[in-house]
This record gives structure tokens, sequence and C-alpha cells, in this order.
């Protein structure tokens, strides 16, 4: 790992819609590593995604996002992919009919069959039998979900945004991802891992957490988890999904009853 992160952003705001969704989000990934961003549904780690892929409706407020020395603040999504940044949507793409090898195949510079069907081998798909499957309905959500990342896993980019890898995916085939974000991170790929379970963490190198479009805390994923499983998630069970409204005096005793919970902790927390 070098002493340069691969993606460095700065102070990032984003608001749609009249909302603030980020707010002046700092953070930094470096090359083969594998950062957690732990949160709450609702707390702005897929808005955060888009943002950083450049989608259309997520640009920023104000902050810059620097990829590899360069400023990619206003950068099209394609010159990103270009450059070697992707995103494996929470919701994996559909293409119809287009066999399961051809649609793993078709993020390469290069067509190359064995990498494609190492790639299915990764997500312990059969490569016999699923090359070969058509990318429609007759997949289940899980299926779909491993096929998404194995195009992702055969795409070999420097960074790879994955945004909830685990849904739609059973608590028995955790591990597989675990396994496969890992060796991503061997083969020199930088891995962005955007989730809302903690347990997920144990694939970090290190562990941020989002709340309410806030970065309250970054660093050991054990104790990331720790805080997460603590604050967090017992404010979900009382307090529903983020954002939530701040002027209800439940929020601010809630909100009150984090602080000073950790030396990282800026005014927000979950």
């Amino acid at each position: 790992m070098t002493d340069s992160p691969l993606l460095k952003v700065e102070q990032l705001s984003l608001s749609r819609n009249g909302k603030q969704i980020l707010n002046g989000v700092n953070l930094a990934v470096y090359p083969g590593q594998v950062h957690a961003l732990l949160g709450l549904n609702g707390s702005g780690k897929s808005s955060l995604a888009y943002a950083l892929m450049g989608c259309a409706g997520y640009a920023p407020d104000a902050g810059r996002i620097l990829f590899d020395g360069q400023d990619i603040t206003h950068m099209p999504l394609h010159q990103r992919a270009r450059l070697g940044l992707t995103l494996a949507w929470q919701e994996p793409a559909r293409f119809e009919g287009l066999p399961v090898g051809k649609y793993i195949s078709l993020g390469m510079e290069e067509f190359d069959r064995d990498r494609a069907l190492a790639a299915l081998e990764a997500v312990a798909l059969p490569p016999r039998t699923y090359a070969v499957r058509p990318v429609n309905d007759t997949l289940s959500g899980g299926e779909r979900k491993r096929v998404e990342l194995a195009a992702v896993y055969a795409m070999r980019s420097k960074l790879a945004i994955l945004d909830e890898p685990d849904s739609g995916i059973d608590a028995l085939s955790l591990a597989d991802v675990s396994t496969l974000i890992r060796r991503m991170a061997e083969m020199g790929t930088a891995v962005l891992l955007i989730t809302h379970r903690d347990e997920m963490a144990d694939a970090a190198d290190v562990a941020s957490i989002m709340c309410l479009g806030n970065l309250i805390f970054s660093g050991d994923p054990a104790e990331a988890q720790g805080y997460y499983r603590g604050r967090c998630q017992p404010h979900l069970a009382e307090l529903g999904a983020q954002p939530w409204n701040k002027s209800r005096p439940e929020v601010q005793t809630a909100l009150a009853s984090s602080q000073g919970q950790s030396d990282r902790n800026p005014s927000t927390t979950s």
C-alpha cells in the first residue's frame, strides 16, 4: 500500500430536491485496500457512491473528488470508468437474454474467456452451468448479485465501489462475498465496500461510519463494528430508517446520547 490515496474525497456536500444528503464528507481509500462504509439505510451511503461515480443528478454542491491524483469532481461517468473506477449497483443491471459469460466480459478491454470463467468460479457459480445461461428472470436475486460481482471482479479496475454487495444473498453465502472482496484487493483492486451489515466489515482493512450524511468515524474495523452495533443499530429500532427529522425531540435525545462516544466523532452521530 502506498502513502498516497487512490481516492480522496474532500469536504464533499450534496443536496437533492432541497434536502442535504452529504455534509462535508472526507474520505480516503488507498490502493489495494478494502475500506468498509457502514451506515443505516438512508444515511447517504449510496448517494456518496453515485457522486463518486458521476451519476446524473449527483453532482456535488461543494468539495472535491480526487482519483489517482486527478480532480474528477466534474468529470462525466464514462471518463471516470476509463480511469479505472467502477460501481457495482445495489440493484444489478438487467440485460435480458444476454448470456452470463458475455455479460461478464463486457467490462474487459479485451475478451478473455479464461478470466470470465474464473470470475464465475470466484463467486461460486459453476462456469459450465452459468456461462451460457441468459441474464433474465430465471436467475434468482442472489444469482444476479453474484453475476454482477463476477463482472466487477473480471474488470480488474483500480477502484471498485460495491454498493450493498450482500443484499439478496443469504447469510450462508456472505463468506463467499467476503472472500471475493479480499481476492480483489490481493489482485490490486481497491474496494469501497458500502453496507448496512456490520459483519461485512470483517473483510475490511479500514471501516468508516456514515450517519445523516456525515462521516462520523474512520479507523479500525472492530472498533467501528462495536460503535455501529452499540449506537447506530439501536437507533434504527428506536427511530426507524434515516433520514431522521432532527427537529423531533426523540431524535435530538438519541443524537445527544451518542455525543462524546468517539474522539473521531464530530457534531452529528448515529
